[in-house]
């Protein structure tokens, strides 16, 4: 319920940063079964959300443990089942030139192994970094490691590496486009040998076909139909104009201030979604506050904070499609 909350949260996020966010090859994605999707990282922690958006079944994420020095969030990565793995260029930072602890992600893989018995969905970026450039980044071994390992150590069957490249108009202003391109599955079941290097090298260019070597996706065309509820399209109108109402100001301030925060590419659009849910929970106790003030009833409350997030949606998707 949690994910769920979060992820419908996330979408209304994405979309008061970029206009559009469009995905080629959706049926692509399993339905069931194990898998792990590899993902270009140009764009920190949007690329997780976007992905998390985009595909239809409950993802498990991994991401780096120093983060978890955060009591806050380790308490959020408890809530959604965030996998905390120690880098190496980080341990060698804390360990001071000491020798590295090989067991240090230990408890991590076991819980991966885990969720991919349970036929869970695992997302890693096997670059191991957020950047800049345009290309792909050379990918670690890591994920061709474990995917070997779940295969061949603890019997995982049916398990795939999903490729999905993620291409922006521009990802550090407001008001672009993103896409996203699922491309072929690599089949482990199929796949022979055990050498990490090589699968490594499969996991690059299936990659790279869907985002260094993509273009930013088409704006589908949309063809004007009669109405068959006018009732209803023009109740979402109406949702729509209130929420843009209610929310444009917190929104535009977020915005504002996230670029001005931001010292490189990758950080408007995750600083405005911060911010922005920030400033529009707190515009929502604003609301609340006054209308409590003026009307003491807490079902018309209620009602409001529903109208609120029923605004917040429509202004978000009227144009776009919402997905399941």
């Amino acid at each position: 319920m949690i994910y769920g909350l979060l992820r419908w949260i996330t979408g209304i996020a994405l979309h008061w940063f970029y206009s559009d966010i469009r995905l080629v090859g959706a049926a692509q994605i399993p339905a069931r079964g194990p898998l792990l999707i590899a993902v270009n990282h140009q764009n920190a922690l949007v690329d997780s959300l976007i992905v998390g958006w985009l595909v239809p079944r409950r993802i498990t994420m991994t991401a780096k443990a120093t983060l978890a020095e955060n009591p806050l969030i380790a308490i959020l990565f408890r809530i959604l089942h965030v996998v905390p793995l120690r880098r190496v260029s980080d341990e060698v930072r804390r360990q001071g030139g000491l020798p590295l602890d090989r067991s240090r992600n230990a408890q991590a893989f076991a819980e991966i192994f885990d969720l991919l018995e349970r036929n869970g969905v695992l997302l890693i970026f096997p670059e191991g970094k957020s950047h800049n450039e345009a290309g792909l980044e050379p990918l670690k071994t890591g994920l061709a490691r474990l995917a070997l390992q779940a295969r061949d150590e603890h019997g995982i069957t049916g398990l795939r590496i999903l490729p999905l490249g993620l291409v922006f108009e521009d990802k550090g202003t407001p008001g672009t486009a993103a896409g996203a391109y699922v491309g072929t599955a690599i089949e482990m079941d199929s796949w022979r040998g055990s050498d990490p290097a090589m699968l490594t090298e499969e996991i690059a260019d299936r990659l790279r076909a869907v985002s260094e070597d993509a273009e930013l996706p088409r704006k589908e065309s949309t063809q004007t139909q009669e109405s068959g509820n006018s009732v209803r399209e023009s109740a979402i109108a109406f949702a729509a104009w209130w929420g843009r109402l209610t929310h444009e100001l917190p929104v535009r301030l977020a915005r504002s201030i996230a670029v001005k925060r931001s010292t490189d590419a990758d950080e408007p659009a995750m600083f405005t979604i911060i911010f922005g849910v920030g400033l529009v929970l707190l515009t929502y106790v604003i609301h609340l506050t006054i209308v409590g003030m003026v009307i003491h009833s807490f079902l018309f409350d209620c009602l409001y904070l529903v109208g609120l997030l029923s605004g917040a949606y429509w202004a978000a998707f009227q144009q776009h499609p919402r997905r399941a």
